[in-house]
């Protein structure tokens, strides 16, 4: 953005008390300015911003010029957050624009950079006096249009007795060729629909922007038309891709809004896309239980058919029954006894099938735990056998390994085979021979015993 000096004149009247802008109007009107003073010290580092109170005096209308342009923001913004207001509610506004407009205009021929363009943002807020009529206010225009100063008015309420002398003002600053089309308007007015902030208006407005744009026209119904026409006018249509931002301008900001309207526009196809496969989801679940029910929505007309041929016959014999008691003068009611009967008997059968049913399911578990009794013993038997052999097998191996130790011949080979021992030793025969006799005692022993169970058997 070009090099720039702007003047910011703020209405500081007691008509900014009201709540119709959230919220109040001096509120929604410091938020207004804080944007302008970020967005033109950021555009152009030597781009300068002034601060001037449209109403200065208690009793009396006059200006105060709070900040000479001047490229300090914190000086800036410290003047914005300390707007007293001033005036009588009873009294006419004091906003004396034609005067604010000339302190202006002498603020910005002394500043310090002769170089840039000169531009004062006006907010209204409070009808204008009675003693300025619209020759003043195209008076006054025609002096910025002299001095190459440029205009912008911010109308907040009292749109319907602001309108004309505002729009004079405009028009008189643009220039006559503007009207007719011929020159690119440089000078706006831009009305803030009540309820809105202005701050949201501006960001898309030819204030912020720059560039050309349609001037708001109309009453108060018409506002909201005008303001959003004149912010389209400064990019908001044609950066819809970074949410109205002009990237050229803020980048970042640019960027920052892209990101987030892609990600949601992402985020709302997926959950349409979830949303449909679950959908899907549902029916494949109810398809398969019906299927589980027993076939097809089809089969289940079928079935239902079925019945109903099936109860056919019974209502055909009642009917004949009722006709053979009609022909043989029996009433109605002995017609539908009968029918009754034949229903109670049709009822007991069903019980009977049912009952029949659920003994025969009684018995099946009767034989299925039966069988399992049966297989339990069977297996503890297996197990019992297979315990017995093994105790067989080890006390056959121990008797085996006892006779092998008793015969001389094999414990002799078997010290023979050791390493250092001689089977020749006369120790190791006398032990040899001891082993011996005491195995023949035993078994002489043993046979005795054996003889004496027989004689006492006997």
């Amino acid at each position: 953005m070009p090099l720039e000096s702007c003047m910011i004149l703020l209405d500081n009247s007691q008509y900014m008390r009201n709540g119709d802008y959230l919220p109040t109007r001096l509120s929604a009107q410091q938020d207004a300015a804080n944007l302008l003073v970020s967005h033109k010290t950021q555009s152009n580092p030597e781009s300068t911003v002034g601060v001037i109170l449209m109403n200065g005096g208690c009793f009396t209308a006059g200006v105060e010029l709070l900040v000479s342009p001047t490229d300090d923001v914190g000086k800036i913004l410290s003047a914005l957050h300390a707007i007293p207001l001033r005036g009588e509610g009873d009294m006419e506004s004091g906003v004396d624009v034609p005067a604010s407009v000339q302190v202006a205009s002498l603020a910005l021929k002394h500043r310090r950079n002769k170089n840039g363009q000169q531009r004062i943002v006006m907010f209204v807020g409070s009808p204008l006096s009675k003693d300025v009529d619209k020759k003043i206010m195209v008076k006054a225009g025609k002096a910025l249009k002299k001095n190459n100063v440029k205009i912008d008015v911010v109308a907040m309420g009292e749109w319907e007795e602001n309108q004309d002398k505002l729009e004079a003002l405009v028009d008189a600053a643009n220039g006559s060729g503007s009207n007719d089309g011929g020159e690119e308007k440089s000078c706006h007015l831009i009305t803030i629909p009540a309820g809105t902030l202005p701050s949201d208006i501006l960001i898309g407005s030819p204030v912020i922007h720059g560039g050309d744009a349609s001037m708001a026209m109309g009453g108060i119904g018409g506002a909201g038309g005008s303001g959003g026409a004149g912010g389209g006018g400064g990019g908001g249509n044609d950066f819809v891709e970074y949410g109205g931002v002009d990237p050229n301008l803020d980048p970042e900001l640019a960027m920052a809004l892209r990101i987030s309207m892609e990600e949601e526009r992402a985020r709302q196809e997926r959950i349409a896309r979830e949303t449909q496969q679950q959908q899907q989801q549902q029916q494949q679940q109810e398809v398969k239980q019906e299927e589980a029910r027993g076939g097809t929505p089809g089969d289940n007309v079928e079935e239902e058919e079925d019945v109903q041929m099936e109860d056919a016959p019974k209502v055909e014999q009642g009917n004949g029954v009722d006709a053979t008691a009609a022909n043989d003068d029996i009433g109605d009611e002995d017609a539908m006894l009968q029918q009754a009967l034949a229903m109670s008997m049709a009822d007991a059968q069903v019980q009977d099938q049912e009952q029949n049913q659920h003994d025969k399911e009684d018995d099946d578990g009767d034989d299925d735990d039966d069988d399992d009794a049966a297989m339990q013993m069977a297996l503890a038997m297996s197990m019992a056998a297979d315990n017995h052999q093994d105790s067989t097998r080890e006390h056959g191996l121990q008797q085996q390994q006892q006779q092998q130790f008793q015969d001389p011949e094999f414990v002799n080979q078997l010290l023979g085979s050791l390493p250092g021992v001689d089977p020749n030793d006369s120790s190791l025969q006398s032990a040899l021979e001891n082993l011996e006799k005491a195995n023949q005692q035993d078994k002489k022993e043993k046979q005795d015993k054996k003889d004496e169970d027989e004689k006492d058997t006997e």
